[in-house]
C-alpha cells in the first residue's frame, strides 16, 4: 500500500505542477486550440518524458563522474559552451530570422534526454557516462538556458523580443524537469522492482511521444516551415554535424576510451528536441491561427534531422571499429 502510495503521489505531483504552469500560461495568452497544445498537452508530455528519465537514475549512476572525470568534462563543456557558441556563430553566418535564431539557441541550451540516453545504449556506448551528462545539464540548464536565451532575445529580436521573465522562466524549467526527475528517483528508491518494469514501458512511450511531438509540430506549421527552409533546413544540419565532429575531434584530443568517445559524441550532438519545442511555446504564443511557436520550429526540425545525421554517423563509427 505504502508503495502504491509513492506512485500516486509521485505521478500526481507531475501532473499538477505541469499542467498548473499551461493553465498560468494560457491565462496570459488567448485561449485557442493552438494555445491549449502548447500550454497543457506539451509540458505534461515533457513532465512524462523526464519522469521515465528519472525513474531509471540511481545515485551510482553518477559515479562516471568520479570515475571518468576527465571524459565526464570534455562532454559536458561541448555541452553547455561550445553548443551554444555552435549555435550563435550559425545564426549569425547564415542570417537566420530574430525568432529562428532565437530558437536555435533554445534547441542549444536543452539537455540530450531519454533518445541520446537510448542510443549510447543501443549503439555500444558508454551509457553511465550518458545517463550522468543527461542528468547533470538538466538540472544545470534551469539556470543557463533562462540566462542564455534572455540574452539571445535581446540580441537577435531586440525590440520585437516578448518580455520573459528570467527568473520565472528558470522556475518553469525546474518544475518541468528538475521535479519529475527527482520524483522519478524517488520512485526508483522506494520501489525498485516497480521501477525496472516501469522504465522499459516509461522509455517505449516517452520515445513515442518524442516522435509524436516533433512530427506533430511540423505537421501544423508545415507552410511556416517551408518558407523558412532555405535557411532553417542547413542550419540544424551544420549545429549536428559540427557538434557531432567536435564530440568526435575532443575525444580523440583528450584521448578518451572507445566507449567514452561514442558517448562523448552523440551527447554533443543529439539534444532533447521536445524540450526545445515546449520552451519556445512557453515563451512566445503561437501567432494568430497558428499552433507553434515560431521559436519551436527549429526544434521541431531538428527532431527529425537529427535521425538522418546520427544513423549514417553510427554506421561509420561501427564499421570503423569492425574494420
Amino acid at each position: 500500500m505504502r508503495r502504491h502510495g509513492v506512485m500516486v503521489l509521485a505521478m500526481t505531483v507531475i501532473f499538477v505542477l505541469s499542467a498548473s504552469i499551461g493553465v498560468a500560461q494560457t491565462e496570459s495568452n488567448e485561449s485557442d486550440e493552438g494555445n491549449f497544445v502548447i500550454n497543457i498537452v506539451l509540458p505534461i508530455a515533457l513532465a512524462y518524458i523526464m519522469f521515465s528519465l528519472g525513474i531509471g537514475l540511481k545515485v551510482s549512476d553518477f559515479s562516471s563522474i568520479l570515475d571518468s572525470p576527465k571524459a565526464f568534462a570534455v562532454g559536458l563543456t561541448n555541452q553547455m559552451v561550445l553548443l551554444p557558441i555552435v549555435a550563435f556563430t550559425i545564426s549569425h553566418g547564415l542570417e537566420l530570422t530574430g525568432e529562428m535564431a532565437v530558437g536555435l539557441m533554445i534547441l542549444a541550451c536543452c539537455p540530450g534526454g531519454v533518445t541520446s540516453n537510448i542510443i549510447c545504449r543501443i549503439s555500444g556506448g558508454d551509457t553511465a557516462l550518458s545517463i550522468s551528462y543527461t542528468a547533470v545539464v538538466s538540472l544545470v540548464s534551469v539556470l543557463t538556458l533562462p540566462i542564455i536565451v534572455g540574452m539571445s532575445m535581446s540580441h537577435f529580436m531586440g525590440s520585437d523580443a516578448p518580455t520573459i521573465g528570467i527568473l520565472s522562466l528558470g522556475l518553469t524549467m525546474f518544475l518541468l524537469t528538475t521535479v519529475p526527475v527527482v520524483s522519478g528517483m524517488i520512485v526508483r528508491h522506494f520501489l525498485k522492482s516497480s521501477a525496472d518494469k516501469m522504465e522499459k514501458i516509461g522509455n517505449k512511450i516517452a520515445s513515442l511521444l518524442f516522435v509524436v511531438i516533433v512530427f506533430a509540430a511540423i505537421a501544423s506549421e508545415f507552410d511556416t516551415l517551408l518558407d523558412n527552409m532555405s535557411s532553417l533546413g542547413p542550419a540544424v544540419f551544420i549545429l549536428n554535424v559540427m557538434m557531432l565532429a567536435i564530440g568526435l575531434g575532443s575525444s580523440n584530443y583528450f584521448d578518451l576510451n572507445e566507449g567514452q568517445s561514442l558517448t562523448v559524441s552523440i551527447e554533443s550532438g543529439i539534444q532533447n528536441a521536445t524540450v526545445g519545442i515546449t520552451i519556445g511555446g512557453l515563451i512566445m504564443a503561437p501567432e494568430a491561427g497558428a499552433s507553434l511557436s515560431l521559436l519551436s520550429l527549429p526544434s521541431g526540425v531538428y527532431g527529425v534531422v537529427m535521425y538522418l545525421v546520427i544513423i549514417p554517423f553510427l554506421l561509420w563509427r561501427s564499421n570503423r571499429s569492425t574494420s
